[in-house]
């Protein structure tokens, strides 16, 4: 097993956007591939820190990086569905599997919310059947963008509609005002290619803590951060490192969400905006694990 021991750089990383082109849903970047097997196997700890299943980091992020040359050895750690699911994975596939029973969507939500997305919306998106603790919706990659989200406030407001039926408080983010009233247990929170209808106790502070957990029982944790994402939501993951002293630079690949002023450095990549500006990133942070 690739030792962490000593190493004075930690990755926390979102996969959508930085690191999977939003477009394909892919590493559609090779060189992405080969910088993390790289970072990893300089003993950098590499965190996937995401809102995806640990199914699509199995299917989509694993291949890549075993093409790209990952060490049996090298070990990797993936924090899905916003802190709800966490675990190691190497080149041979995923360890062992912890699940937050906290975190989930009540009971029949998923099931109904399923047969919404079958019966009324299936042209424009696919209900996710990977997840475990939140529910998702994912566009379609032959819809165009600005179809689909001109119809992401009218889905968004059904589950909304759902929940508050069934008694739930419920805050909406981003393009849907909240309206919700008592006690808020969910939160659904869309994006520029999802949405998705999750515990409020998630979010990517959580999944940084269940990554320290994972790390921490492995190895001595490093003191500098870099996070990465590309929208507001994932500065919460520097937000949570710098409130507990850790030296942390987050680069944000989406600029135009709009950049959050925060007492640590936040970066751009210019003109270069997702996983082209995630490359650029991976590049230096490749060189500064070297020194």
């Amino acid at each position: 097993m690739t030792s962490h021991e000593g190493s004075r750089l930690g990755l926390l990383l979102d996969v959508d956007g930085p690191i999977a082109s939003p477009v394909t849903r892919t590493i559609n970047i090779p060189e992405i591939a080969q910088l993390l097997v790289q970072l990893a196997g300089r003993g950098v700890p590499v965190v996937f820190n995401t809102g995806r299943s640990d199914a699509f980091l199995r299917d989509t992020v694993l291949p890549p990086l075993r093409e790209a040359g990952l060490a049996d050895d090298t070990v990797l750690y993936g924090v899905c569905e916003k802190g709800a699911v966490w675990f190691r994975f190497t080149a041979s596939g995923i360890g062992e599997i912890t699940v937050d029973p906290e975190t989930s969507v009540p009971a029949g939500f998923s099931e109904w919310a399923e047969g919404v997305i079958t019966s009324r919306f299936s042209e424009t998106v696919f209900f996710d059947t990977t997840k475990r603790a939140m529910v998702s919706i994912e566009q379609h990659t032959h819809v165009s963008s600005d179809d689909y989200l001109a119809l992401q406030p009218t889905i968004d407001r059904v589950f909304f509609d759902e929940l508050v039926r069934l008694g739930h408080g419920v805050e909406r983010l981003d393009r849907v005002t909240s309206d919700a009233t008592g006690k808020v247990s969910f939160r659904i929170d869309p994006t520029i290619i999802s949405t998705d209808i999750e515990s409020v106790l998630l979010g990517k502070d959580r999944g940084a803590r269940r990554a320290f957990e994972l790390i921490g029982e492995d190895s001595e944790l490093p003191l500098e951060w870099r996070t990465l994402g590309d929208s507001r939501t994932d500065y919460a993951m520097a937000d949570w490192l710098h409130e507990r002293g850790y030296t942390v630079e987050h680069a944000d690949v989406r600029p135009s969400d709009g950049l959050l002023d925060r007492p640590y450095p936040v970066r751009t990549a210019g003109e270069l905006i997702h996983d082209e500006a995630g490359v650029v990133f991976l590049r230096e942070w490749l060189e500064l694990a070297g020194r």
